[in-house]
């Protein structure tokens, strides 16, 4: 079994009355079958609205399945037991990365996700001082991440995640803001373990020449 593993996923987005009651179903995604090896570079192509992002929030369990099983690391992400489990390897960078920034300054929002973990405090500054490094953000690390522009902010956001030191980084993609460039580029400089990361990424498809080169 792969990193990422799911058999027959689908998943309904429901649509309810004033009283309550399920009046509509959406099947957003609909038996997905498939096994992703750690290490592994997979782009998720697909026109606006065809479930791409619908099928990444599953890998952290932000969405559970309406039917079927996707397993992360080989635990079933629908058992609430092990929820913290999945999203301790699991880590996710919306497409919008001031969805995520919590911190006042861009290094203490790169440690939140260390301290949350329970990880020493030497430790997380030690992934801190590193995942900036990686990502090119040291210099900004005493700035106001409201203050840092959109590509810088999706550095500090893929910071964060690379500082959590998760197995899985889904990465959310839109339309010209430069991500397959800061990939390609964390990709090559050996940024991003590849014996360990698996890069899930989703794109609009008129931009699959964009991976076919990486």
């Amino acid at each position: 079994m792969g990193i990422i593993k799911a058999a027959k996923l689908a998943f309904d987005y429901l649509r309810y009355d004033e009283d309550g009651n399920v009046e509509a179903t959406q099947r957003a995604v609909d038996g997905v079958d498939l096994d992703i090896q750690a290490g592994e570079f997979v782009a998720v192509l697909g026109h606006n609205g065809s479930g791409k992002s619908t099928f990444a929030k599953h890998i952290n369990a932000l969405l559970l399945p309406t039917e079927g099983t996707i397993w992360i690391d080989g635990i079933d992400t629908s058992k609430e037991s092990e929820l913290w489990k999945v999203r301790q390897k699991a880590g996710m960078v919306f497409q919008n990365p001031d969805n995520q920034i919590i911190g006042t300054v861009v290094e203490e929002d790169v440690g939140f996700g260390p301290e949350n973990m329970g990880i020493s405090t030497g430790d997380i500054w030690k992934r801190v001082d590193e995942s900036l490094a990686k990502t090119g953000m040291t210099a900004y690390r005493h700035h106001s991440p409201n203050k840092l522009s959109g590509g810088q902010k999706q550095r500090a956001a893929i910071a964060s995640a690379i500082a959590s030191g998760r197995s899985v980084l889904v990465r959310m993609h839109t339309a010209g803001n430069g991500c397959p460039t800061l990939v390609k580029k964390l990709l090559s400089s050996g940024s991003v373990p590849l014996s360990e990361t698996c890069l899930l990424y989703t794109s609009p498809s008129h931009e699959t020449d964009s991976y076919l080169v990486c």
